[in-house]
């Protein structure tokens, strides 16, 4: 017998071998997925389970409650349509737009579209300005003789 080989020597219980195979034995019996297992607390004591005997409707059918609300009735597209057609007229349409951005009558959709159309013109002058100085200096520094 060769001292060095585990397998052949006997050990403390008279088994032979240290390693010894034991046979396969599930942990827990297989379930199904949509089987689903009774509830058993975790806890040593038990709570008793009474369900409330008031009955609340979900938030998405909550009926429609007036009041503080700042719901207001749309722009019409009779309106878009006018608004449309006052932005097609020259020096009219940057009037308008200051005056339904910033009045006091008009609806708040109308007001903050024309807010950012106001912003979006701002940007656009910006950029064109910039644009413009780019390029004007880039022609002051050509040579006489591309003119």
């Amino acid at each position: 017998m060769d001292n060095n080989n585990l397998f052949d020597k006997d050990n403390q219980n008279g088994e032979q071998g240290q390693f010894q195979q034991q046979p396969y034995q599930p942990q827990q019996p297989y379930q199904q997925p949509y089987q689903q297992q009774p509830y058993q607390p975790q806890q040593p004591y038990q709570q008793s389970y009474q369900p409330q005997q008031s009955y609340q409707q979900p938030y998405h059918q909550q009926p429609y409650q007036s009041g503080d609300s700042d719901m207001e009735e749309p722009v019409t597209f009779a309106d878009w349509m006018v608004s449309m057609l006052l932005m097609y007229i020259p020096c009219v349409n940057i009037i308008m737009m200051f005056v339904w951005a910033f009045g006091s009558n008009t609806k708040k959709s109308k007001s903050n579209y024309f807010k950012a159309a106001l912003a979006w013109t701002a940007i656009a002058i910006v950029l064109a300005i910039v644009l413009s100085v780019i390029f004007g200096i880039s022609l002051a520094a050509l040579p006489d003789y591309y003119y």
